[in-house]
């Protein structure tokens, strides 16, 4: 179980670029494939990996390993999702001169950037399906509330300088209040 667990997420950990929102999918195909968890339960996961502090990917790897193997589960999870990036990034730091001015690396980035940000809008859309948020992509499936509190913190995000904590605490508040 350990082996599998560390396999998972080292696998995750070389394949992913754009950072955790953009891993979400990844995590969760890989998941779902052992049958580690449910749906709503990566879901849940998620929520509380995103209001915790650290790395979205790395605290996901965490719950999910404590989830599957208890504390040496969730270590092992999350030393495996961080070491692909630890070593990518030694390897870079040493090199880094030689390949700032290559025009192929440049290039590269150019291509992955669309990608990566597909994968946040891809991993956002699900997470709002799965919460109900939105059910059917069209006017008549959306949960009108939970639209109005993503466009709410968006434009908070955008148009005020209020701390994203603060944002996602108000949120949190003004779900008691509405749900409840």
């Amino acid at each position: 179980m350990y082996w599998e667990l560390f396999l998972s997420f080292l696998k995750i950990g070389f394949i992913s670029f754009g950072g955790g929102y953009a891993m979400i999918p990844i995590i969760e195909y890989e998941v779902q494939s052992h049958g580690w968890m449910t749906t709503q339960q990566f879901t849940d996961a998620v929520a509380v990996a995103g209001m915790s502090p650290g790395p979205i990917a790395t605290n996901s790897a965490v719950f999910v390993g404590y989830k599957i193997g208890g504390l040496l589960g969730a270590i092992v999870s999350a030393v495996a999702v961080s070491l692909p990036s630890i070593l990518i990034v030694v390897l870079i730091s040493l090199f880094i001169k030689k390949m700032k001015n290559q025009s192929v690396i440049q290039y590269a980035f150019y291509g992955l950037r669309p990608v990566v940000t597909g994968l946040i809008v891809y991993a956002a859309i699900k997470f709002a399906i799965q919460n109900d948020i939105i059910g059917d992509v069209n006017l008549y499936g959306f949960n009108f509330t939970g639209v109005l509190f993503i466009l709410s913190g968006v434009c908070m995000l955008l148009f005020t300088k209020i701390n994203p904590v603060m944002i996602i605490l108000l949120s949190g508040v003004f779900g008691v209040i509405i749900y409840s």
